[in-house]
């Protein structure tokens, strides 16, 4: 059994592959296996992938059930003690897995490790170097195109990038997977955010450096698909993660913050988007109210511990200056 089992969810991100792929089988580490996950891909992925690397375990989906079910059906075939999440889209670099790895066994407390991930067309600068949720209802990647170099030490995070990032096991059969009706976007904000409730923590390792050409799936970082699912998934996890007084304690906020989005996106031509999205998110939320997170030992300490958190993670939003 390998102590590492790094998921890749596919669909059609066949020109992607190759690169990806073989920076992992060049990595240092002594006990890991790779399983792609695809998703119901039309572009010969599957064959091209049984034809080219038959030594990674596959697990070809009939249709596309999302990042979310795609990386789930990875978790469950996993019987690594880590599961490392890994986008189509990224090349790793020298010595990932292991700082991944170590970083993660260094305490048991520790949930997810994100890496440290860089803009594949410049390497100097950041794509993400750890995910944020603020008071406003923003959640946001930080240091997006500032200097790599600022970013290279150790750092407690509000939650890991699942593009990227490295995940216990035996955690996530205490809190369950990743929520599949989120299908894409926030699912790993979500997770995290449900981690912490439970008392565990989310952690940024430099170390770990990857490549990312970033919307790789979704095709650009302003679309539909993705602003109706960002908008819908925003008020859902919202309604999962937070109990109904800190709801209420953060509505004037959070209204704030959603009406600023709305003249955003719709100076961007998506408004109507966003509107539906929010909507969508309210009955979504409506229509699964067993998932939102139950009381736990503690869970009150820790619902004010992580407001107060969000609250700091408003003037860390404007300082990051990402939208």
């Amino acid at each position: 059994m390998k102590e590492i089992s790094i998921v890749i969810p596919n669909f059609n991100g066949k020109k992607y592959l190759q690169p990806c792929l073989d920076a992992l089988l060049h990595q240092d580490y002594p006990s890991f296996e790779i399983i792609l996950v695809d998703n119901g891909s039309s572009d010969g992925s599957v064959a091209w992938i049984k034809e080219n690397y038959p030594q990674i375990r596959l697990i070809a989906l009939k249709e596309n059930t999302g990042f979310c079910g795609g990386v789930n059906a990875g978790i469950s075939a996993s019987q690594a003690e880590y599961v490392l999440l890994l986008n189509n889209d990224t090349i790793v670099l020298p010595g990932f897995i292991r700082a991944l790895a170590e970083t993660i066994q260094s305490s048991p407390h520790i949930f997810s490790c994100q890496a440290k991930m860089l803009q594949i067309q410049d390497s100097s600068k950041i794509d993400d170097a750890g995910n944020y949720f603020c008071a406003l209802g923003w959640a946001f990647a930080d240091g997006k195109g500032k200097p790599e170099k600022n970013y290279s030490r150790k750092k407690e995070i509000f939650a890991s990038c699942a593009g990227a990032a490295i995940y216990r096991k035996k955690i996530l059969e205490e809190i369950g997977l990743f929520d599949e009706e989120h299908f894409a976007y926030l699912e790993d904000v979500d997770i995290s955010y449900r981690a912490k409730l439970y008392g565990y923590k989310n952690v940024f390792c430099p170390d770990a450096k990857v490549l990312h050409v970033g919307s790789g799936t979704s095709g650009s970082r302003y679309n539909l698909f993705k602003i109706r699912y960002s908008s819908r998934n925003n008020i859902y996890m919202i309604y999962k993660n937070m109990p109904l007084w800190q709801i209420l304690w953060n509505l004037p906020l959070l209204v704030g913050g959603f009406a600023i989005k709305t003249v955003f996106f719709t100076s961007k031509g998506f408004g109507g988007e966003y509107l539906k999205g929010m909507w969508n998110g309210i009955r979504i939320s409506l229509q699964n109210r067993e998932k939102k997170v139950k009381h736990l030992p503690g869970m009150k300490r820790r619902c004010i511990k992580i407001q107060l958190e969000l609250y700091r993670n408003i003037g860390k939003r404007f300082c990051s200056g990402n939208h």
